[in-house]
C-alpha cells in the first residue's frame, strides 16, 4: 500500500464518508442493489471517496474511509476501492459532478435489456436532462464500460447500462440518489404500462419534456 494512503481524512471528508455510507446502506434498504452490488462515490476537492470492493455496507464504519485521487491513486484508507472505480472517475473528469450513484435496480435493468432509450412515459425524464439512453454492454470495471457510460450521459445526469443497471450523478449525494430513485420509478412505470395486453402506453414528445425541463429550473425553494 502506498504511503500516501495513510493520511488522515479531513473533517469535510469524514462528514462526506458518513453520508456516503448512509446512502450506500439506503440503496440496499430501497431495493436498488443486492448484497455489495452497486457503488456510491462523493467528491471532496480533488479526492473521491468511494465504497470499497466486496464489503457489505452494514459493516462499514467511520474508520473505513476509502479515497482516491482523480488519477486513481489511493490516498485514504486500506480497503480496495470498488471495481467500478474507472466509471466513477470518468464521470468526475468529464462533468462537474459532486456525487455518483451506480445501482443494479431491477426495473431499470430490465428496461436496459429491451430498448435503446427509455420511452418518454413521464415528464420527470426532464430532471435527468431528457430521454434516458442505454449504454452498450461492456464488462464491469473496464475502461470500455466507462467510455460507453460517458457517451450515454452526454447532456444527461443519468443513464441505463445494458444488462447491468443505472448510473446517475448530481451536484450533491442527495441529488444523485434522488435521480437514481426517479429513474427506477420511471422504468417501473413504463414496464407496468407496457405489460397491459392489447394496449400501448402514450408517450410524451421530446419537446414536451424539454418544456418541463425549463420549468424545473425554477422548481423548489429559493436559497
Amino acid at each position: 500500500m502506498q504511503e500516501s494512503a495513510q493520511r488522515r481524512p479531513s473533517p469535510e471528508e469524514t462528514r462526506a464518508w458518513e453520508s456516503l455510507v448512509a446512502a450506500a446502506r439506503r440503496t440496499v434498504a430501497d431495493g436498488l442493489v443486492v448484497g455489495t452490488s452497486g457503488n456510491v462515490s462523493v467528491r471532496v476537492g480533488d479526492t473521491v471517496l468511494v465504497t470499497p470492493s466486496g464489503v457489505p455496507y452494514d459493516r462499514l464504519s467511520p474508520a473505513d474511509p476509502t479515497g482516491v485521487a482523480l488519477d486513481g491513486r489511493q490516498v485514504l484508507g486500506t480497503l480496495v476501492p470498488t471495481s467500478e472505480l474507472p466509471l466513477h472517475l470518468a464521470v468526475y473528469r468529464a462533468t462537474d459532478a459532486g456525487a455518483v450513484v451506480h445501482t443494479h435496480a431491477v426495473h431499470a435493468t430490465a428496461v436496459s435489456t429491451l430498448v435503446e432509450e427509455l420511452p418518454l412515459v413521464h415528464y420527470m425524464a426532464a430532471a435527468l436532462g431528457g430521454p434516458v439512453r442505454v449504454a452498450p454492454y461492456a464488462t464491469y470495471g473496464t475502461d470500455e464500460l466507462a467510455a460507453h457510460v460517458l457517451r450515454a450521459l452526454d447532456g444527461r445526469s443519468g443513464c441505463l447500462l445494458r444488462n447491468h443497471g443505472t448510473v446517475t450523478h448530481g451536484a450533491t449525494l442527495d441529488q444523485a440518489y434522488d435521480r437514481t430513485a426517479q429513474l427506477e420509478w420511471m422504468c417501473r412505470l413504463w414496464l407496468t404500462a407496457a405489460s397491459v395486453p392489447g394496449r400501448t402506453p402514450t408517450l410524451l414528445t421530446a419537446e414536451q419534456v424539454a418544456e418541463v425541463g425549463e420549468r424545473l429550473r425554477g422548481y423548489g425553494q429559493r436559497p
